[in-house]
């Protein structure tokens, strides 16, 4: 995530002024006494945030009074003793708020969770959950505050600030984990009272908030990704996620303080995910400790973020540079290949044998993308259950090595021929490709749906295509695995066709050559539009910003291609043109709407005979 380092120079920056404004926030939680401590002091922070995640309609105003209510009626949080466990107050917390939605009729009708309360808790809160929509996709506009106002509202109460932060954040943010809410809420809260001592208050809050911004939007779809890994695959691929990537930030340590790592890892993504932000913030906070106390074995890369405080030990740790790597010459990946007693272990202890694969193969690889190792692991799952079944198994699996290097091999070629047609057709051409391509794979999505996605696979490209060829490789595959997932979740939603099924629940591994690789969708039948259904001549067009002519022009493009897949891209593209220069003729008339009328139906008559309308 190096994207990420400079939210982290902010972050770290802002922890000198923070730890005087925020000493509660930044309380250390160095033992179990610390940690109620910690709770005890941010209850109010946390309760919101989860309140916040759950129910997203609600006002700023309605969720404080909710939060009032829980925190005075959550006994088991208020006093701690030494003794007890933090679990009770989480678990008496959530079930008192799920009590609280259901017990309030309107309440629960308006969050659309009247379902859910007839059912008992287990399966309530999964209910709940179902109904947590992420808008992170739909917030990618940086809007400035209100300064004025923003900077009277802290002058008056310091606290305010900080709230509305959380309630803004968490409601549009619901699978965004809790502790990254807190850290943010305390860089978000410094760089507000920075700025309103500054003459230029717009140029700071533009320069400081951006950044806050982006991380908060790009790390929470990385949250809602590991979510659905959680949710969609069984444990063993959260876990093997995981276990990559704390191999590749921390090469050093050895494989049973790298597995049981992952394992406590993979448990509180599952903990962060189920919305318990008490058990997420506290178990995110012990882990981190527990990191701590072995950094000397772990990595020398997380010294400085051990001398923070919570939450910014958290924060700074999965943001640190992957450490350096190990010499392991004397200890060559050979063996996994070339070892007459593979499948004995395999067979015994396929569990211990293939975890350790994927940790010795990471730790050499930490240039590959989580899903290219991926890919190889499995390959080498496969190879192995398909030859341990032969009568000579060596000579079947000792071909090991050259299908690990045609995995990663294809895998960067894919990439690489993605690049060359980017730079050959230009970022706007490119983007009108992938639309193309995209609407015949996936012609059930809306045009807007396919706009959108198509645009961030562009933007996936241009920000990856020009780096130098690991971080390229590196990004592409980063960048997609996001993308293809928010896809993945639509599906789940909505279920678009059986190629999209199946490549989102085949493999995740190998999700993305999946769909790379998926054939134009030959059963779908278009409902029939006419041509003048097909291409909208308003005058508004001509008060369109040009980001929004864009979407006009790429929404066009794509029904085009839904009412006829099988014409060529000359025809699209012709089309296109002529609606791009009819629109900047006609919005420089006097009259622009006669002037669609009149030259918009020569326009018509080509879009008909393309189509084959009368």
């Amino acid at each position: 995530m190096k994207n990420l380092r400079p939210i982290c120079f902010l972050v770290f920056f802002s922890y000198v002024q923070c730890q005087t404004l925020q000493r509660s926030l930044l309380a250390a939680a160095l033992n179990h006494t610390n940690s109620q401590n910690y709770l005890q002091e941010n209850l109010r922070d946390i309760t919101s945030i989860m309140v916040a995640q759950f129910l997203q309609k609600s006002t700023y105003q309605e969720v404080q009074t909710i939060v009032e209510e829980l925190v005075d009626r959550a006994e088991k949080c208020k006093v701690l003793k030494p003794q007890e466990s933090p679990s009770e107050c989480s678990h008496q917390l959530m079930t008192t708020f799920l009590e609280h939605v259901c017990n309030n009729q309107g309440m629960a009708d308006k969050q659309e969770f009247s379902d859910c309360c007839n059912i008992n808790n287990k399966a309530r809160l999964k209910c709940f959950l179902l109904y947590k929509k992420d808008d992170t996709e739909y917030s990618d506009v940086f809007q400035i505050p209100n300064l004025e106002q923003i900077c009277e509202v802290d002058k008056e109460n310091q606290a305010s600030v900080k709230e509305r932060y959380i309630y803004e954040t968490s409601r549009k943010h619901p699978f965004l984990y809790g502790p990254t809410i807190l850290t943010m809420s305390a860089c978000y809260e410094t760089a507000v009272r920075s700025c309103c001592q500054e003459e230029n208050k717009t140029e700071c809050f533009q320069i400081k908030l951006e950044p806050i911004r982006k991380y908060v939007r790009e790390i929470s779809l990385r949250h809602h990704h590991l979510c659905e890994i959680g949710i969609k695959f069984n444990h063993k691929v959260s876990k093997a996620v995981e276990l990559v990537l704390l191999t590749k930030k921390q090469p050093k340590a050895n494989f049973s303080e790298i597995a049981k790592l992952a394992g406590d890892v993979k448990n509180l993504h599952q903990t962060c995910c189920e919305g318990d932000v008490v058990a997420c913030v506290l178990g995110r906070s012990q882990l981190m400790n527990d990191t701590c106390s072995k950094q000397s074995t772990l990595s020398s890369k997380i010294t400085p973020c051990c001398a923070l405080s919570v939450p910014f030990r958290g924060e700074c740790i999965i943001n640190s540079e992957n450490d350096d790597k190990p010499d392991l010459s004397s200890w060559p990946l050979s063996r996994f290949t070339e070892d007459r007693f593979v499948c004995k272990q395999f067979i015994d202890k396929q569990d211990d044998l293939l975890p350790e694969f994927l940790y010795e193969y990471s730790r050499r690889h930490s240039e590959l993308a989580v899903s290219v190792i991926l890919r190889v692991y499995t390959v080498y799952q496969n190879l192995l259950g398909k030859c341990c079944k032969l009568e000579n198994p060596l000579e079947c699996y000792s071909h090991g090595k050259e299908m690990f290097q045609r995995v990663v091999g294809e895998s960067h070629e894919r990439i690489k021929n993605y690049c060359d047609l980017r730079e050959k057709l230009g970022d706007a051409n490119f983007h009108d490709r992938l639309i193309i391509l995209y609407t015949k794979k996936v012609p059930q999505l809306s045009a807007q749906e396919l706009v959108t996605f198509t645009k961030n696979m562009a933007a996936a490209a241009t920000k990856c295509c020009p780096l130098r060829d690991e971080q390229r490789f590196v990004c592409m595959e980063d960048s997609a695995k996001l993308i293809l997932g928010a896809l993945c979740r639509r599906h789940e939603a909505e279920p678009i066709n059986a190629g999209v099924g199946h490549c989102c629940e085949d493999s995740y591994a190998f999700r993305k050559p999946c769909f790379d690789d998926l054939q134009v969708d030959r059963t779908y039948i278009s409902p029939p539009l006419s041509c003048d259904q097909v291409i909208s001549l308003k005058d508004d067009l001509c008060k369109a910003r040009e980001e929004q002519f864009q979407t006009e022009k790429q929404k066009l493009l794509s029904n085009l291609v839904k009412q006829k897949p099988r014409a060529t891209e000359m025809q699209f593209q012709s089309i296109i043109a002529d609606f791009a220069h009819l629109v900047e003729t006609c919005c420089q008339a006097e009259e622009s709407e006669m002037c669609f009328r009149g030259e918009g139906s020569k326009l018509i008559e080509k879009c008909q005979s393309l189509l084959g309308h009368k």
